[in-house]
């Protein structure tokens, strides 16, 4: 999934707003478990609350303003996306270990395909890392690719470098030395709660966009930035305010692309393509 092009350059005060108005109204209905979307009234409320000023969200009419028409927008975009794609996207372990086994037998990868860190009958691939590899490793051909750096991200320019990141990513190509994109794998089947282990997941891509962003703006220079989340219980039955702040992240341009569980084998591909004609 892409950004939508309608908000995808909003000042980041627009964004304030809608962390706030997320953390006031609450990011699911409880009653449905769907995403959200808050009424005027709620978000007035809101407002009213945090002793901000309520005014700006209606004209003198009474009729909504542009500012609460644009947040009220964004919030039913992002719940359509969520509920309507993204749910249906997260695979559980079963559907991930059934499409890795049928990739395994078709594709004959080389590339790794790392065991997770369970014990007992737990033990077993990593089914969303594996398939993350196994269409990259197609897309690529003999081309190289670290898919597990184990060092820091590096972009350099006359020999030095320009930029470190402050943390170590999933997967580079070609490589964690100036890289063309780099990504993030969160995938997390057999966790029974959200715990933050996961969130901090989150906020470790955000750390990442931004220090991207900094990059692009100070040294016109462009890393393709993507993450890559699946576990339908976690993310879906645990962790829905979670996938709106992901949701959130990428339309404030701090990912450039953002696959939910299966829509790796539907639109991985195309990325990949994309990458090596930078070469």
């Amino acid at each position: 999934m892409k950004a939508n092009n309608e908000f995808l350059n909003l000042p980041k005060s627009f964004w304030a707003a809608i962390r706030t108005i997320g953390q006031a109204c609450g990011y699911t209905e409880r009653s449905t478990g769907q995403i959200k979307i808050p009424k005027i009234e709620e978000i007035e409320a809101a407002f009213e609350s945090l002793s901000l000023d309520k005014t700006k969200l209606r004209n003198t009419n009474g009729a909504l303003s542009e500012y609460s028409s644009q947040i009220i927008s964004y919030c039913d975009y992002r719940a359509d996306v969520l509920n309507t794609f993204v749910e249906p996207h997260l695979m559980d372990v079963k559907r991930a270990k059934a499409e890795f086994v049928r990739l395994k037998s078709k594709l004959k990868p080389k590339c790794p395909l790392p065991m997770n860190k369970q014990k007992g009958k737990k033990r077993s691939p990593n089914y969303f890392t594996g398939i993350i590899n196994m269409l990259i490793e197609t897309g690529i051909g003999d081309l190289p690719c670290e898919y597990d750096p184990r060092v820091l991200t590096t972009v350099t320019k006359d020999g030095l470098p320009v930029r470190t990141l402050a943390r170590r990513i999933d997967g580079a190509f070609p490589g964690a030395v100036n890289p063309i994109a780099v990504w993030e794998i969160k995938e997390y089947y057999y966790t029974t709660t959200f715990g933050s282990r996961v969130a901090d997941g989150v906020y470790e891509t955000l750390l990442d966009g931004m220090e991207f962003e900094e990059l692009r703006r100070s040294e016109n220079h462009n890393v393709l930035h993507y993450l890559m989340v699946d576990a339908h219980y976690t993310w879906w039955d645990c962790g829905r305010s979670y996938l709106c702040r992901i949701i959130d992240m990428l339309n404030m341009g701090y990912v450039d692309e953002v696959f939910f569980g299966y829509e790796v084998v539907e639109a991985l591909p195309a990325a990949v393509a994309d990458w090596t004609k930078k070469l």
